[in-house]
């Protein structure tokens, strides 16, 4: 069977008038039960689809309200006014935001990636300094100790 269901049932109808022009009862009601079938299933699809759709936008005014309530909230926030002895903002530890949310991309990692989200390295420590030339030309300045043999 190729079509939509409206299609097959349309064509079962036709063949079901057909045989009932020919006097084929048998092969009328064959026809027509095939069409009360699709015309079955093209009903429940369309109760599935509705429902869905009801869902979709019962879900879709839940988030549009938490957004208006949560504007509301920063409004509000914004026009009471500062206290005498504000306190510094310091997010608590359970109120800290990873600013990289990790999304399951379904991906293997890279090692390029693995190396690009590691701290920057900080590079070899510096040098000290030598003396000045002065300084090493001094007598009473003291020797470096010899290696022990």
């Amino acid at each position: 069977m190729r079509g939509t269901p409206q299609q097959i049932i349309d064509k079962y109808t036709q063949l079901a008038r057909d045989a009932q022009l020919s006097n084929d009862r048998v092969a009328a009601e064959n026809f027509l039960q095939h069409a009360e079938h699709y015309t079955r299933l093209l009903g429940e699809a369309m109760r599935e689809m509705e429902a869905r759709r009801e869902q979709q936008e019962r879900e879709q005014r839940e988030r549009q309200q938490a957004r208006e309530e949560q504007r509301r909230e920063q409004r509000s926030q914004q026009q009471q006014p500062p206290a005498e002895n504000p306190e510094p903002a310091v997010p608590a530890a359970a109120e800290v935001i990873d600013p990289i949310p990790e999304i399951d991309s379904g991906l293997v990692e890279t090692p390029e990636e693995s190396r690009a989200r590691r701290r920057p390295s900080r590079g070899r420590k510096p040098r000290q300094q030598e003396e000045p030339k002065e300084a090493a030309e001094k007598p009473d300045a003291p020797e470096a100790p010899e290696a022990a043999e």
